[in-house]
């Protein structure tokens, strides 16, 4: 014999239980729903922060190889500014080369013409005094000496040069 009351007891019990177990599988469904809702968006958060970090990168290689760029072309009007200078100077020494061999012409043909000068003043002055003149003589010694250990520096020798000038047009006069 069953008791109602036993019976009722436990389809009460069973009833009980059995809600347990629907609101278990409906709270492991909502926890699943939840672990795969968190999933998908910690997926998605780990995505932008990967998008972020890969453009993040993206353009600092981009800044790197802009300045890396800008240095290669700094490096190359250097070398441009370095050859024209470097032109320049060549320029520069060309004509300086031009202008010493010109000096050196003029210094041998004032050489010529200053020998030239001496013959004929200490010519005259022997003729005048029947005797060389000393100091004239001197001055010419000097002078040629002067240009032959200064052959490449011919203007070292412009002061004694200057000097005897100066001697034989006293002596002129």
């Amino acid at each position: 014999v069953v008791n109602d009351e036993e019976l009722k007891k436990r389809i009460a019990e069973e009833l009980a239980l059995d809600r347990a177990r629907r609101e278990t599988e409906a709270q492991k469904r909502r926890l699943r729903q939840e672990q795969t809702y968190v999933r998908d968006e910690f997926g998605k958060l780990l995505e932008r922060e990967r998008i972020a970090s890969n453009e993040h990168l993206t353009r600092a290689i981009l800044r790197e190889r802009a300045a890396t760029e800008e240095e290669r072309q700094k490096a190359q009007r250097f070398a441009k500014q370095l050859e024209e200078k470097d032109r320049e100077l060549k320029k520069h020494d060309a004509y300086y080369k031009e202008q010493l061999a010109r000096l050196e012409e003029r210094s041998a043909q004032f050489y010529k013409v200053t020998t030239e000068q001496y013959q004929k003043a200490a010519d005259e002055v022997a003729a005048r005094f029947n005797k060389p003149p000393n100091s004239i003589s001197f001055l010419l010694i000097c002078f040629l000496q002067c240009y032959q250990q200064h052959a490449q520096e011919t203007l070292s020798c412009s002061a004694l040069a200057s000097q005897y000038l100066h001697c034989v047009n006293h002596a002129k006069q």
